[in-house]
């Protein structure tokens, strides 16, 4: 959207209120975007919505706006405990933000209230604020949500309060989708009364999100709002405005150049995206250490009650960095976003779009960098096809100077560290392995020594993936590490006192019995695949009396996919397109169950 305004809010064939006018203009919002022009108008009219758009396209101020005129249109005004919207979206980063918004319009409307029902704070406390101070509007997580409507026993039914509801927003909608919010978005709409206004916002279109649609919404207008310029059959699915690059190095050298590039702009505000939380724990510290002056943060979805927090604090900096996983990724608007890094490429192509989506919002100017190994390369191509995102390759930074002694030298002087490294290393393994361009991304590629001394690792930790290899060119320290002290002298404390016992104790007699072996991601990938293969095959022999040849057809075609997906002659993406669809109410089977953290 190189031009991305569609008039002023006067121009819309709706007339707004004067307040919310006036809240525009003290926004500094004195023109609309193209997804507000499409959706305002739409939803004040009582039309169900359906809108994808690019991340930053001003998405949230179409639900916002439309929600508060259509509760001051309503005959029967709203009572203290009466719930009269409803905004669910995946995590409490996004929860806050939309609060925000709504608490700048509600000024001028003293009449409504809203809550917010997220994780990280204590449910009764949620429930007594609630009892207290009634709330018209909700902004919350699935999680905390559908606790809240259990919370009968505690003096709130909430399943009563919702009767009033009129309009229900899913933001980030294929987001919740991809996080195994399934089962319980399908719990808290069978609580909703049907006759509301639904409107469904994503940035993506997937078979999961149409299904969804069609459970949720009814007779919806669907809206599509792509980047000008860009033709119908290869929208880019970028900002226009963002300028995307890409790195080559080798393993062992990619966090001196990220270090050195974050130095020639540490007076910028910069997002660096890790895969695993285990890494930004670990990366976090070191870059605090090597950046004493420059303000960094570190956010990711095993932290609980820090992260409202820390967020808060981030986006209210004007230069800093945020050390960050993809709970930080979707629908998040951080101001003056310079630069955002991606030290590792996310597990899915899409997610990628959405981490530079954090810059560029709203028409502003922003850029992206991905780190790659020299065997990646090739997902520069894969991006461009595939996400429709054109990547320009980077130049060679300048003035990289070697850092890593540095790194080792604080694992050295602090056990803490030195666990935080092996974990960070053992979960980037991991998490490669699980990448879903497995084509490009394949784990028996990387160079696990390399690896390990871009991690300034002191020796090389213990993990099936690294079972029965040797590594000559990985040069352990030569202190013992057990000898490394934690700088929490109650931490070491503990430590020695549980060393004392085992020592005390003596080695463990043998006992011989069936021990489950642990084995690598990718084996474990195998052996799902053989299951798969087996059910298809019983299926087959069990129904083959029943069965018409449309079915055996069927069945045939199933088991021959599942042979390609096992030989790695097609993704898991396309095996899963290829195969029938599941139905919405049963795409959690088998699933772990899904929480607010990312």
């Amino acid at each position: 959207m190189d031009n991305i305004t569609e008039g002023t809010w006067e121009s819309l064939p709706v007339k707004l209120n004067d307040n919310i006018l006036e809240t525009l203009r003290e926004m500094k919002f004195t023109h609309m975007t193209p997804v507000q022009s499409a959706c305002i108008p739409l939803f004040m009219r009582n039309k169900d919505v359906a809108a994808e758009a690019v991340t930053g396209s001003g998405k949230t101020l179409a639900f916002v706006i439309p929600i508060i005129e259509i509760l001051l249109k309503r005959e029967d005004k709203l009572k203290k405990m009466q719930v009269g919207a409803l905004v669910i979206t995946p995590t409490r980063e996004l929860a806050l933000q939309i609060s925000e918004v709504f608490e700048g319009f509600l000024l001028k409307f003293p009449q409504f209230k809203q809550i917010l029902l997220i994780g990280g704070s204590n449910p009764i406390e949620d429930v007594e604020k609630f009892k207290e101070h009634g709330a018209n509007i909700i902004i919350a997580t699935p999680g905390r949500l559908e606790d809240m409507f259990r919370r009968k026993a505690d003096g709130l039914d909430l399943s009563i309060l919702v009767k009033t509801l009129d309009v229900l927003v899913l933001d980030e909608a294929d987001r919740l989708l991809d996080m195994g919010f399934v089962a319980s978005l399908n719990v808290l709409l069978a609580y909703l009364p049907k006759q509301r206004r639904t409107g469904l916002f994503s940035a993506t279109q997937t078979q999961e999100l149409e299904k969804l649609v069609r459970a949720g919404l009814r007779n919806p207008v669907r809206i599509t709002v792509k980047e000008k310029g860009v033709a119908a059959t290869a929208t880019q699915k970028t900002p226009a405005r963002l300028c995307n690059y890409y790195f080559i190095c080798r393993i062992e050298e990619k966090f001196n150049n990220m270090v050195a590039f974050l130095k020639e702009r540490i007076d910028e505000k910069h997002l660096v995206f890790f895969s695993t939380c285990a890494s930004v724990e670990y990366y976090g510290r070191a870059l605090e250490t090597l950046f004493k002056k420059a303000d960094i943060r570190c956010i990711h979805g095993k932290m609980k009650n820090k992260r409202n927090k820390i967020f808060a604090d981030f986006r209210a900096l004007e230069s800093g960095i945020l050390v960050c996983t993809d709970v930080m990724a979707r629908g998040i608007d951080i101001p003056d976003v310079h630069w955002v890094l991606q030290y590792d490429p996310p597990s899915n192509a899409s997610a990628f779009v959405h981490r530079c989506g954090r810059t560029a919002r709203i028409g502003n100017q922003g850029s992206a960098l991905v780190f790659l190994l020299p065997m990646e390369e090739s997902y520069v191509t894969f991006l461009s096809i595939n996400q429709k995102c054109p990547l320009e390759r980077m130049e060679p930074i300048e003035d990289v100077v070697d850092i890593l002694p540095k790194v080792k030298t604080m694992a050295l002087a602090d056990r803490a560290m030195y666990d935080r490294g092996m974990r960070a290393y053992v979960s980037s393994v991991q998490a490669y392995a699980k990448h879903e361009c497995s084509l490009i991304f394949r784990v028996k590629d990387l160079d696990f020594s390399a690896m390990a001394k871009g991690f300034a690792l002191l020796r090389m930790p213990k993990m099936p993936e690294l079972k029965d290899k040797s590594f000559p060119d990985f040069v352990r320290t030569d202190i013992d590490t057990d000898t490394i002290r934690y700088k929490d002298k109650a931490r070491e404390k503990l430590r020695r006192k549980m060393l004392a016992e085992l020592k005390e104790r003596g080695p463990a007699p043998l006992v011989r019995r069936n021990v489950v072996r642990n084995t690598s991601w990718s084996k474990q990938k195998q052996k799902q695949d053989r299951k798969r293969k087996k059910s298809a095959k019983r299926q087959f022999g069990e129904g083959s009396d029943e069965e018409d040849d449309e079915d055996l057809k069927e069945l045939l075609n199933d088991t021959r996919l599942l042979k390609r997906l096992k030989k790695g002659k097609i993704s898991e993406e396309d095996f899963n397109k290829q195969m029938e669809d599941v139905p919405l109410n049963s795409t959690q089977t088998g699933s772990p169950k899904a929480t607010d953290d990312a």
